[in-house]
């Protein structure tokens, strides 16, 4: 199947009330445990890509070239999108766009809301001409990712009406709200504003994303999803089902040396991860109703 825009894949979500994940791409192996855990499971999936990874991954085209062989190499039958995470400027973006990426997140967050909306809105534009999805971002979501990093002073909560607002001015495809999660680990217990999620998609009728989908509880996320939340993002979980299962392997095999051996069964355990987190999300046997 070829790569698909994530539009379809999260309206079929809201009106279903479950979640697409996307699960960030760190290597092959991540690569390939993802799109095999999507094909088991018979799940839309969104194969997230953050800035910070295109040079150590080789490039924007390398990344689209290597997603797209091994859909074919697989097999892979389920609906794919592939996504630029925490686009920082109009210009990453557009190079996403031409090297293949089906989505991108443009996250001009740090930014007043009127340049917001103004970048915004010229992402939106070069994206809906080539049929890609477009994310934008409100508020500041606190923690690291890769190279991103926010603090709690700089956090705040999304406002309504300047959610309405960006949607409005700008004909994006999706909102990620800023409302309590955190990038990486959560520290004790994340108390997420349910609240003013529902009051967001009401308002803007808009299928909201949660980041920072690693680490919350299953209640939470089960929640968030029944106020409008139609994807989540997932990154930290998996990477630490990969090293875990490397430090493992290495720990019982300290002669160990051939990276094969110790690759399989990281990848293994990402695949476990994210079959997880897709039974989570209520999105298994999902793949059938997204054209």
């Amino acid at each position: 199947m070829a790569l698909v825009s994530m539009k379809a894949m999260l309206d079929e979500a809201l009106a279903g009330q479950y979640a697409v994940g996307q699960f960030n791409l760190n290597n092959l192996e991540f690569t390939q445990a993802i799109l095999l855990a999507a094909n088991e499971e018979r799940s839309p999936v969104i194969l997230g890509v953050s800035e910070a990874y295109i040079p150590y991954m080789g490039g924007l085209p390398f990344i689209a070239g290597m997603v797209e062989s091994l859909i074919k190499h697989y097999g892979i039958t389920v609906p794919v999108a592939l996504h630029l995470d925490h686009g920082s400027t109009y210009e990453v973006c557009i190079r996403a766009l031409h090297a293949g990426f089906t989505s991108v997140m443009i996250d001009a967050s740090h930014h007043e809301l009127e340049r917001n909306i103004e970048i915004t809105q010229r992402v939106t534009e070069a994206a809906h001409v080539l049929g890609a999805t477009v994310e934008a971002e409100l508020g500041r979501i606190t923690g690291r990712e890769d190279d991103l990093v926010v603090d709690e002073a700089e956090a705040m909560y999304a406002v309504p009406e300047d959610c309405v607002r960006l949607v409005n001015e700008t004909d994006i495809d999706c909102l990620a709200p800023a409302l309590g999660s955190v990038h990486g680990p959560y520290r004790g217990q994340p108390k997420l504003g349910f609240d003013r999620m529902g009051e967001i998609r009401r308002l803007t009728g808009l299928p909201l994303v949660l980041h920072g989908g690693s680490g919350l509880p299953d209640e939470e996320v089960r929640k968030a999803i029944s106020l409008g939340t139609a994807k989540i993002n997932v990154n930290t979980d998996n990477q630490i089902a990969c090293t875990s299962a490397i430090r493992t392997y290495l720990l019982d095999n300290p002669e160990a040396y051939d990276p094969r051996h110790y690759l399989v069964p990281a990848r293994n355990a990402i695949q476990r991860s994210v079959s997880a987190k897709m039974r989570l999300f209520g999105s298994t046997g999902k793949a059938g109703g997204v054209v």
